[in-house]
């Protein structure tokens, strides 16, 4: 196996992991479990799984079959509204019986871990963004579900144990940098940050010039929380050294889309 296959499979590997995680904490719910508010406002449980399992269906089709992806992607952007068009698919897929919902989403991972596995090396899938790398996708599907499942973890009132695939996350978080300051219509700063963070395992995980004048340090799991909105930026253990660093902690974002509202912080 080249070591392209082998980090595929590493990551999906992990991507599976992150997913048996949350499916363990809504497999018993029962339904008013299922009807739980999470912080993400108008969803439910239920309404976080369904955009799992869609999303997941998507990525599938454009692992295995870019012509249909397109298609697709072209009649969901004629037939709803661009802004919504994602809440639609979860709203459509939540108010499903919980077994099935839960079904769906099994078969839904299980199909894209296998299709992840299977991509030539070299080959980009089409997305919603850039083309990307299996890779790439798998990293972008575990971080997703990773956040999601802080989502339901914190409507449960569960609190998740944090692991080391939160690297993945941290290096989506650092990959996405000037995406944040782009879609938030700012120009990027010239010069790289250094990111310097706490893994669980007690290590720390570093990106960027030992002699940036712009730092991020902490813990690894506040800035996971940060980068995908899920914590407001005064609940977090992290510092900001130097002007830049500070604007981008107020934007960070490395998923897709519109800037994000982010969070109230606790207690506000």
């Amino acid at each position: 196996m080249s070591d392209a296959r082998s980090a595929v499979h590493q990551v999906v590997d992990d991507l599976e992991a992150e997913s048996a995680q949350l499916d363990a904490l809504v497999a018993d719910l029962d339904d008013a479990g299922w009807a739980t508010p999470t912080p993400a406002e108008g969803w439910t449980v239920a309404h976080q799984i369904s955009h799992l399992a869609w999303t997941d269906e998507v990525a599938t089709i454009a692992a295995t079959d870019a012509e249909k992806f397109t298609a697709l992607l072209t009649e969901a952007l004629q037939g709803a509204s661009p802004e919504t068009y994602v809440d639609d698919a979860a709203e459509a897929g939540a108010g499903a019986p919980a077994e099935e919902l839960l079904a769906r989403w099994r078969k839904a991972r299980g199909e894209l871990a296998g299709a992840l596995r299977n991509v030539a090396d070299g080959v980009k899938i089409p997305w919603f963004g850039p083309p990307m790398s299996a890779a790439s996708m798998a990293t972008a599907r575990l971080m997703e579900t990773w956040a999601h499942g802080l989502d339901v973890a914190d409507a449960l009132g569960v609190t998740i144990l944090p692991t080391e695939r939160l690297r993945h996350i941290a290096h989506i978080g650092v990959r996405t940098r000037d995406f944040a300051y782009m879609v938030n219509g700012k120009t990027a700063p010239a010069e790289p940050f250094r990111y310097e963070l706490a893994a669980p395992s007690g290590e720390t995980w570093t990106w960027g010039p030992e002699d940036a004048s712009n730092i991020v340090r902490g813990s690894a799991l506040d800035f996971c929380s940060l980068v995908t909105q899920r914590r407001a930026r005064a609940d977090l253990d992290l510092e900001f050294i130097g002007d830049d660093a500070v604007e981008w902690s107020g934007i960070a974002q490395c998923f897709a889309g519109p800037p994000g509202s982010g969070r109230e912080p606790r207690g506000a």
